[in-house]
């Protein structure tokens, strides 16, 4: 089934920030077959990509990649904020449009030579998905694809980061 997502994610201005309009996927995950849909592409995006593990960022990569990683059998690993894992971690840091902030992952989560796909709701400058990279990498893994439900193109995030193929559901170009 070919579904327009564009129709099911609404337009915030001024969210968080004042100038940032903020792209809301929660009306995707109160239709059950339009967030099915959204899991399946992203799913067979990360088939294609021969992933072995699904990450999901903190924490709506935890709604968009969790499903994607059971739909495939695979494992999910999150990428959280820091001090929210009860093992030993290893963390990166990262900038957004509007802050900073560290991602943690156990540091055993991911094997030597397994091949990852994060899954995330939204790129816009990479900075998220430059940390998770890190962390994927101290650890041996692969990131060999990212997918998310929203990109914000205008925001340069593939340039920040064109050594990972990118697979979004929707794009936005300016606000």
């Amino acid at each position: 089934m070919a579904v327009d997502f564009e129709k099911y994610i609404k337009s915030v201005a001024d969210f968080p920030n004042k100038g940032i309009t903020f792209r809301d996927i929660t009306p995707i995950l109160l239709e059950p077959d339009i967030y099915r849909a959204a899991t399946h592409d992203l799913a067979e995006y990360a088939k294609k990509m021969k992933a072995d593990v699904i990450v999901g960022p903190e924490a709506r990569g935890f709604i968009v990649g969790c499903p994607v990683a059971t739909e495939l059998g695979l494992p999910f690993v999150p990428a959280r904020k820091p001090h929210k894992l009860p093992r030993k971690t290893i963390s990166a840091s990262y900038d957004l449009e509007y802050g900073s902030n560290v991602l943690e992952m156990h540091d055993d989560a991911i094997k030597p030579g397994q091949r990852v796909v994060v899954c995330d709701d939204l790129m816009a400058t990479a900075g998220t998905l430059r940390a998770t990279k890190e962390l994927v990498e101290d650890l041996g893994g692969s990131l060999v694809g990212a997918a998310f439900y929203v990109e914000l193109p205008d925001l340069k995030g593939r340039e920040i980061i064109p050594d990972i193929d990118v697979y979004s559901l929707v794009k936005y170009h300016g606000a």
